[in-house]
């Protein structure tokens, strides 16, 4: 399971929030590629930015392990 992040803040690199829908739910994935592409309908001139420039990245697609719960 994937998730979305975006730095609002590039002067604060802890900053981080996770994308949500419209509804206020987390934005989830199975896939990794598809996680990608919604991150980069979502947010074209942040993705396009780290492509091209050297700098900190603002955006992410972070692996979400599950809890085992025995």
């Amino acid at each position: 399971m994937f998730k979305l992040q975006v730095q609002e803040d590039e002067n604060d690199p802890q900053a981080w929030h996770d994308v949500k829908a419209a509804d206020g739910k987390l934005l989830t994935f199975e896939i990794e590629s598809e996680a990608r592409a919604k991150l980069e309908q979502l947010y074209p001139l942040l993705v396009k930015m780290e492509r091209y420039a050297a700098g900190s990245k603002r955006t992410r697609v972070v692996r979400m392990y599950a809890e085992n719960e025995e």
